[in-house]
């Protein structure tokens, strides 16, 4: 980051945290609990010494986090639940401009200007924060956007052809289900006027930017150009990929970002470390230090798009999803990746329980009908260096774990310690 850049990102954090301090009950206790001085913040040295924010305290002292009037609250949204129950949170009209602003640079980065058409497959209802995001970024961009929702793939592909959007928003597993339905009712898919998707909810890309087992099979397929985006309801912020395909790109007047090592300390770049973020210009709910749980990697050497400032790399796995499987550590992202390169097995559920004496077990639901399984033992004897327990389950079983009534994306992976 340049200098000038730098001066204007740390008055930006200098007026966060004065907004927070004066508007927070949670942030008035951290400063009381801890004998913390807001005049002595005067650098980054000082801002990184104060308190991590966890997940658990946003879920324990969820309405102290509110800084501003019940009445001025306009939005309601949760979180998704991943790591436990959704937590409340709240936005005001600031605060939706705000994510409008941020969507509409972030639909910008991905080539999208106002003279295309946008087709939504993600959900605008269910307390799903980034379905507003996506239609309100659009509309401040002034493209066209085509709300369909979630699932029904018959009405995707109608849709398609109806209003010829260029870019489609969705999961990239969906876009396998959309690839699906397309050949078995005779849709001349790739020959639709989509180019281009704007993948949410999965990882797209491994730690080096090259396309996953996931991203590979949907390319092998459909030949349009896919972009990865990283996000979350707390971060009120969303981080998009350029045309280069090199990370994802960081608003660095909207977000302060730190990889920090199991001792706090920031790592070097390309090295693994949790995203902890503060963001910027926000006022319903502002959090300082939040840490997201997510382990990846970054870099700040400038984009060969000609931007400068930091590119954040895929998400490698969650810090509280860490797997110990006889001695190995894995991370469900890292299963999930081997499992995809395994491509005579299309559809599975990882579950991970504790043993009768409290050790990690790792378990793959796999289809009844799947025939494969010598195969696929000695594919993730190769890749994991261990064995998990293998289990079938019947298509319909499978399919509602993957997708269950009350999730806004896909999931595949159940921590049941």
């Amino acid at each position: 980051m340049q200098e000038s850049d730098q001066k204007t990102q740390w008055q930006k954090i200098q007026q966060q945290l004065s907004y927070t301090f004066r508007t927070s009950k949670f942030y008035q206790d951290v400063l009381q609990q801890n004998s913390i001085q807001v005049d002595n913040i005067i650098s980054y040295e000082e801002f990184s010494k104060l308190p991590i924010t966890t997940k658990e305290q946003l879920q324990q002292y969820n309405e102290d986090f509110i800084s501003i009037p019940q009445q001025d609250i306009i939005d309601h949204v949760t979180t998704s639940g991943t790591l436990g129950e959704p937590v409340s949170f709240y936005l005001n009209e600031y605060d939706l401009e705000r994510l409008a602003e941020n969507e509409s640079r972030s639909f910008k980065l991905a080539g999208i200007t106002k003279h295309d058409k946008v087709l939504i497959t993600t959900t605008l209802d269910r307390r799903f924060m980034a379905g507003m995001a996506y239609f309100l970024g659009l509309r401040k961009l002034g493209a066209g956007a085509i709300r369909t929702g979630g699932g029904l793939p018959g009405l995707q592909w109608e849709s398609i052809f109806r209003f010829k959007p260029k870019y489609i928003i969705a999961v990239p597993s969906f876009l396998l289900k959309l690839i699906q339905y397309a050949e078995e009712n005779q849709i001349d898919y790739r020959n639709s006027s989509i180019q281009s998707a704007i993948c949410i909810g999965e990882p797209l890309r491994t730690s080096n930017f090259e396309l996953n087992s996931l991203g590979q099979r949907i390319s092998s397929l459909w030949d349009i150009e896919l972009f990865s985006t990283y996000a979350s309801t707390e971060m009120a912020t969303a981080f998009t990929e350029c045309n280069q395909h090199q990370g994802n790109h960081v608003q660095e007047d909207l977000i302060y970002t730190e990889i920090l090592d199991q001792d706090g300390k920031h790592v070097a770049d390309g090295e693994i470390g949790e995203l902890v973020v503060t963001p910027l210009n926000v006022q319903s709910m502002p959090l300082i230090r939040f840490a997201t749980g997510d382990i990846l990697t970054y870099t700040d050497t400038p984009c060969n798009c000609g931007r400068k400032g930091r590119r954040l790399g895929p998400v490698i796995g969650r810090k509280q999803q860490k797997i110990k499987l006889k001695g190995t550590s894995l991370y469900p992202q890292h299963i999930i990746e081997i499992l995809n390169r395994f491509n005579e097995l299309e559809n599975f559920i990882i579950e991970v329980s504790l043993n009768e004496i409290g050790g990690d077990q790792l378990k793959i639901l796999i289809p009844e009908s799947f025939r494969e399984i010598e195969s696929l033992k000695e594919h993730l004897k190769a890749f994991l260096n261990v064995l998990p327990e293998i289990s079938f389950e019947d298509s319909k079983t499978l399919q509602q774990l993957k997708f269950p009534a009350s999730s806004r994306k896909p999931k595949i992976f159940y921590d049941l310690r």
